[in-house]
């Protein structure tokens, strides 16, 4: 998955909030990590204010869809 990808899917989720829309979140942030490495997760991470809609924070790490901590 590209960046610009991942990102258009994050704005839709980060745009609908909610605990269902976080786990997708969770899933794409996964995919992003897998792919492009932490530095690109956090950028997402601030980008989009996922800490804010989400409680997602900058250095978590994601795997399989579950927020592995940092």
């Amino acid at each position: 998955m590209t960046l610009d990808r991942a990102r258009q899917l994050l704005k839709v989720q980060a745009d609908f909030g909610g605990f269902y829309n976080g786990n997708s979140a969770k899933l794409i942030l996964s995919e992003v990590q897998r792919e492009h490495g932490q530095g690109a997760v956090d950028q997402m991470i601030r980008e989009l204010e996922l800490d804010r809609i989400f409680g997602f924070e900058p250095g978590t790490r994601f795997e399989g869809g579950l927020a592995m901590g940092k």
